[in-house]
């Protein structure tokens, strides 16, 4: 009796041994990843990153676990490409225009005037796609998807109605466009990533900067500055991608998911700021703020200085950069 108890006890410690041994194998087969962004927890973009995540981890019941890292929490926005091409992070998330210093294509939807509306923002990302992918990739870098912003507005503490009036203010800059559009209408331009501008603001580092309606109403930027003008400039994107050695190690079903998820995320995104971009200027109108469009004289204004920064930036592009304008026209 003793005998066949104390078999009977190894058999079921056995059992219990292996079912622990899968348990931890199981546990260990679970690849978790993480993915910095710049933006707040409810910007869209950081929204739909969320979604998804999830997306991800449904379609690959939990093998892939995506962290989603918002607000500059994980790399500031100007580290998050580095950080993914060197691996410190597998996925990332940024403003693809905040690279135009590497090649002057990942500046192209930053182009003054050039795409000014989601429809034609959809159609410059389809006539520049495969040159920005290619250059990702030679990079180490798998480009997922782009999604848009809401168009460019400029937001001030005074009265705007001549590029004169803006001479001497403080203006943020976020990329080289920025940069050298301060430049241009003689202004003091400080480079400031989304993360750091409400404090800039409050702070009086800056006091004008062009963005969209849903950064303004990220960074509160009524309680700063009163005027919104309502330009349109330009419709900047943000690219979500993968450092492509990670990518290659997974399995080509946990692959396949990714690519599925991320034309999900990008037809899901495009439609979130279409949706959202009218609300964030009525937001701003109901904190105080003074929204309008910019007079005849400003807008004259601005198109010249548009002109010109195109002009700048088809020289730097060359016959690449002037093919995909043409592409794009035609379309």
């Amino acid at each position: 009796m003793y005998r066949k108890d104390f078999i009977k006890g190894l058999l079921v410690a056995g059992v219990a041994a292996t079912a622990l041994t899968l348990g931890a194998a199981s546990a260990s087969a679970q690849t978790k990843w993480n993915l910095p962004a710049a933006y707040p927890n409810d910007n869209p973009h950081t929204e739909n990153l969320v979604l998804f995540a999830k997306d991800v981890e449904a379609a690959t019941g939990g093998k892939l676990s995506i962290t989603i890292h918002g607000n500059a929490s994980l790399f500031k926005a100007p580290e998050i490409k580095r950080a993914v091409q060197t691996g410190q992070a597998q996925m990332g998330e940024v403003l693809i225009s905040n690279h135009e210093n590497e090649d002057p294509i990942f500046g192209i939807d930053v182009v003054p005037f050039l795409a000014t509306s989601f429809a034609d923002s959809m159609k410059l990302y389809k006539a520049s796609k495969a040159a920005i992918e290619k250059k990702l990739d030679a990079q180490g870098i798998k480009l997922l998807f782009m999604v848009p912003w809401a168009p460019q507005g400029v937001y001030t503490k005074k009265d705007i109605n001549t590029i004169e009036d803006m001479k001497g203010l403080k203006w943020r800059a976020y990329n080289v466009g920025t940069a050298r559009l301060g430049e241009l209408l003689g202004m003091q331009a400080v480079t400031i990533q989304a993360a750091e501008l409400p404090q800039a603001l409050a702070t009086g580092v800056v006091n004008s900067f062009m963005s969209s309606g849903g950064t303004g109403y990220d960074s509160k930027v009524w309680e700063s500055l009163t005027h919104f003008y309502d330009t349109q400039a330009w419709i900047p994107k943000d690219a979500t991608f993968v450092n492509k050695a990670a990518f290659n190690a997974l399995d080509k079903a946990t692959q396949d998911a990714i690519l599925k998820a991320s034309a999900t995320a990008e037809e899901r995104g495009w439609k979130m700021w279409q949706d959202k971009a009218g609300w964030y200027i009525e937001q701003l109108k109901a904190k105080g703020m003074k929204v309008q469009a910019p007079s005849p004289a400003l807008a004259a204004g601005f198109k010249k200085a548009g002109e010109q920064l195109t002009a700048d930036w088809l020289k730097k592009a060359g016959a690449e950069g002037q093919a995909i304008v043409d592409a794009y026209k035609k379309m």
